[in-house]
């Protein structure tokens, strides 16, 4: 006697919450990439200063965020917005002196990143290999990242600057695969806003990486 029917109903609900998941996980990012875009416009005077306190104050609602999302879905995703616009805040002086001196980069850069973040996302999200290996190489492959800015502050390395965004962008490749993956395979609705926030944050800094490539590549 074949049971298969009988397996399909909870196959279907959980393609459901999947399906469920992407959707509201990608309009998240959507609204916090507006959200940020308002507060990079509203924080275009400020000064770095300013800035850092920002990128402080979101770091913070960050880790708040760890702990709403067990015990309010409304307050989890309060604090998405939140951190949306305090991230824009604290990029904003970095974005203005852009848009003064070579505002073309800026475009450039969205245009860039857009494709690199669909291309390497459907990677992730179509692949049935797990990635879980490669999460451990790309946050240990970050610490190391960000020792080699730390090193670059005091050596002047020939071409460090491109190196770095290379490296980034490598490592940064690898995050946004993870994040599709974890967003293919989780059906918990609950963790959307997590979810958004992550795959934002790999957005944002892919396109910091090409800003600054396509700035060097003016410059030269």
């Amino acid at each position: 006697m074949d049971n298969s029917f009988a397996y399909r109903p909870a196959g279907l609900a959980v393609r459901d919450r999947s399906q469920t998941l992407f959707a509201q996980t990608m309009g998240y990012v959507a609204a916090t990439t507006g959200l940020f875009a308002l507060g990079a416009y509203l924080g275009r005077d400020l000064s770095g200063g300013a800035g850092l306190v920002a990128y402080l104050a979101a770091f913070a609602v960050l880790i708040g965020m760890q702990f709403a999302v067990r015990r309010s879905r409304e307050l989890t995703v309060g604090l998405l917005a939140a951190f949306g616009v305090l991230i824009g805040l604290a990029v904003a002086p970095t974005l203005a002196v852009y848009a003064g001196t070579d505002p073309q980069a800026l475009w450039q850069a969205g245009g860039a990143t857009a494709l690199f973040v669909a291309g390497f996302g459907a990677a992730g999200y179509a692949t049935r290999r797990d990635l879980t290996a490669l999460a451990r190489i790309c946050f240990w492959a970050l610490v190391a990242l960000i020792g080699f800015s730390i090193v670059l502050i005091f050596v002047n390395v020939p071409n460090g600057a491109l190196i770095y965004s290379v490296l980034g962008l490598i490592i940064f490749a690898g995050f946004i695969a993870i994040d599709f993956q974890r967003l293919r395979r989780s059906s918990e609705v609950e963790s959307a806003p997590l979810l958004a926030a992550s795959i934002f944050l790999d957005i944002l800094n892919v396109f910091l990486f090409f800003l600054q490539i396509f700035r060097g590549g003016s410059d030269r």
